[in-house]
């Protein structure tokens, strides 16, 4: 007969306490996401409070920027300001909002198409055929889904007529299938092209992109020079006419460190403008000591929140620059001669040097950034394999570095005679670096360099 007894069992259990979680959180927060966890703190604890901020502008600086500018921006135009004896409050409220609304997002290719569907002289029937169509373009010009999935049989020659007039709109060569499809439309609109034009982009782009010319005149029976003429003409054209009207913005990078080379030793600087400097309330500190108990405890509480934070925040810079500089030491060649002088390195490698945990090193150079004098990266370019063997324990060349190397080779190469990926792979073994044929061509594909017949 099974049955249940009371039993001491002695163990060890590690717990993460809400502390400990915070500083975990911290420690992977590139620098934008802290700034907004740090406007989330103080919010939320009146006892953290903002010592100096570089990162702000004062009221009377941006008054006077904001003087300066519409002072230059009348100059500038051609009519520096008008006088009115009247003010219409309704009219100038409407008009500042169309501006902002006109100036702060640009016009998409959907939006731009519409735009000219409306003005055609068509039935409802045919402006919702166009109005499907346009939608099922994706950022390209080009179909999502196929058209059969989107109409009846029965509407296929409304559809047809409805295709040809959106290819008319700008941006021209939208509504195809793909590139190539769109290139004939674009061609199609131009009477002026060359006569051998629509034939090798039908059949021939890839001896074109080849630069196969004398093999396309054979098979078409004409002269070099014509393809030569069409060749010039199809490079007018826009492959992917969708993408002008691209809605992506750019996105900024700022970097957390900065190295520079001083007096012949590299010194980092970090970027402490982008984050405000933070203190304990003396004001909330204050509060606690003579009232009462649950305002005490409340206090105490919020005071012990505070300095954490603050903690977390040190930890995390602390740990942010010994990480970049052990980094500097391993890649001290790179940050001198540039990025082909790569060695390989790891997160062990790293964290044995600094004295953490691997996951530690991880979540410090995650979305981190370093300004360096060829450029600005994220700290885990710097972690990088070796050619062959384990790590730091193999091979002396890392693969960016090896990377490097081959697009160096390339963009030396003699115009008329290009190397294959075997020829590069000799090439880099009389240096010292054996790498099999298939593995320099998976370098060269990752540096996006074509092979040698279409280079």
């Amino acid at each position: 007969m099974q049955y249940q007894k009371p039993a001491l069992v002695q163990g060890q259990q590690l717990k993460m306490n809400p502390q400990l979680y915070q500083s975990i959180q911290l420690m992977a927060l590139p620098l934008q996401e802290l700034k907004f966890r740090i406007e989330e703190e103080l919010q939320v604890n009146p006892a953290l409070e903002v010592v100096e901020d570089n990162s702000t502008v004062s009221l009377e600086d941006a008054d006077q920027q904001t003087t300066e500018e519409q002072y230059e921006y009348f100059e500038d135009s051609s009519d520096p300001g008008i006088t009115r004896t009247g003010y219409d409050d309704e009219a100038s409220d409407n008009k500042r909002q169309f501006m902002e609304g006109a100036l702060s997002k640009a016009e998409t290719l959907h939006e731009h198409l519409e735009w000219q569907l409306k003005l055609q002289p068509i039935s409802e029937k045919e402006f919702a055929i166009g109005d499907t169509l346009i939608q099922n373009l994706d950022d390209n010009g080009f179909y999502r889904e196929p058209l059969d999935v989107l109409f009846e049989d029965e509407d296929m020659p409304m559809v047809q007529r409805m295709i040809e007039i959106v290819r008319s709109f700008e941006p021209i060569g939208v509504c195809v299938v793909d590139y190539r499809e769109s290139l004939l439309v674009q061609a199609g609109f131009d009477e002026s092209r060359p006569a051998a034009v629509d034939a090798i982009l039908t059949d021939h782009l890839e001896l074109l992109e080849r630069d196969k010319h004398a093999d396309i005149a054979r098979k078409l029976k004409v002269e070099v020079e014509d393809v030569e003429e069409a060749r010039e003409f199809i490079r007018t054209l826009t492959p992917f006419p969708g993408r002008l009207f691209s809605g992506d913005q750019v996105t900024y990078v700022i970097p957390d460190l900065m190295v520079v080379l001083r007096d012949s030793q590299f010194v980092i600087i970090m970027n402490e403008e982008e984050i405000p400097v933070l203190g304990v309330s003396d004001n909330f500190n204050d509060i606690g000591k003579d009232s009462q108990k649950d305002v005490k405890r409340f206090v105490r509480a919020k005071v012990k929140d505070a300095r954490w934070f603050i903690q977390s925040i040190r930890q995390r810079n602390a740990t942010l620059l010994k990480v970049a500089r052990a980094i500097i030491e391993f890649q001290r060649d790179y940050f001198l001669k540039g990025a082909k002088y790569l060695v390989p390195l790891t997160l062990k490698d790293i964290a044995a040097e600094v004295g953490v945990h691997e996951a530690t090193v991880s979540r410090i150079t995650t979305s981190k950034y370093m300004q360096t004098e060829w450029g600005i990266y994220e700290l885990k370019y710097f972690f990088t394999n070796s050619i062959s063997g384990a790590g730091s324990t193999g091979s002396r060349f890392s693969k960016e570095g090896v990377k490097e190397i081959i697009r160096e080779i390339l963009e030396d190469e003699v115009t008329d005679r290009h190397l294959s990926d075997q020829g590069i792979a000799d090439l880099l073994a009389s240096r010292g670096i054996k790498l099999a044929r298939r593995t320099v061509a998976k370098y060269r594909k990752e540096l996006d360099i074509y092979s040698s017949y279409r280079r």
